[in-house]
């Protein structure tokens, strides 16, 4: 391991990056993104500048889900005939 400054654009290997993840981190925080990785890059930044430049999360999947829901349509619910419990949004009569 060495104690030579670090450089400033620089790209580390996954080895250096293992080696010196504390000052990678100090590095992001002080000077901006790090880079790790050569054929697979890899990008090290605060969480701060992530969730600033992060896009904007959509609804969740169960919200997506009754928003998209096929509407006008009978849908057959298939259940288990050997259970008593309600089946979730049907309409509660039973067989």
């Amino acid at each position: 391991m060495t104690s030579e400054p670090a450089k400033l654009n620089q790209t580390w290997t996954v080895a250096e990056a293992k080696a010196r993840l504390s000052e990678i981190l100090r590095l992001a925080e002080e000077e901006g993104p790090q880079r790790i990785g050569v054929r697979r890059a890899f990008v090290v930044v605060p969480e701060r500048v992530w969730q600033a430049h992060a896009p904007v999360r959509g609804p969740s999947l169960g919200q997506w889900l009754v928003d998209n829901m096929p509407r006008g349509v009978d849908l057959e619910i298939p259940r288990d005939r050997g259970s008593r419990r309600e089946i979730p949004f049907s309409s509660g009569d039973r067989d």
